[in-house]
């Protein structure tokens, strides 16, 4: 039996930026974890609305989005949801680091994306919030 996909949600404004992050990833960002479905947004109301479904296993939210960013969502997201998935932060600048931490973000990536770093990330922030299987 194959383990169910992981669901990622990659928020930016601009397609560009939300394509660079799913390359970066990749389809499988670690063998132990299998493949990874992605969800794109463009707009805080799908981010909210796709983060409330409950069927989003991490998302990927763009420091840089505009007019509402990544940080300020992933501090809004972590304050109002009660089981709020993982979330990792994409900043434009190294020195935006403490930023992404004070939003409370799992983990953070700096542009330009590094495909392996990217990958690994995102593969121990998984690893890391992994949901116990539900036997019986």
């Amino acid at each position: 039996m194959s383990e169910p996909a992981t669901t990622i949600l990659v928020f930016s404004h601009r397609a560009p930026v939300r394509e660079s992050i799913i390359n970066a990833i990749g389809r499988r960002p670690a063998s132990d974890l299998g493949r990874v479905t992605y969800v794109e947004a463009d707009g805080v109301a799908d981010v909210l609305s796709r983060m409330d479904s409950g069927d989003i296993d991490l998302a990927v939210l763009d420091g840089e989005a505009q007019p509402t960013g990544g940080i300020g969502l992933a501090r809004q997201l972590n304050h109002e949801l009660d089981d709020c998935p993982p979330i990792v932060v994409a900043v434009r600048r190294a020195d935006d680091r403490w930023l992404a931490t004070w939003s409370q973000a799992d983990a953070v990536l700096v542009h330009p994306l590094d495909p392996l770093t990217a990958a690994e990330t995102v593969a121990d922030v998984l690893r890391s919030h992994r949901r116990p299987a539900v036997r019986g």
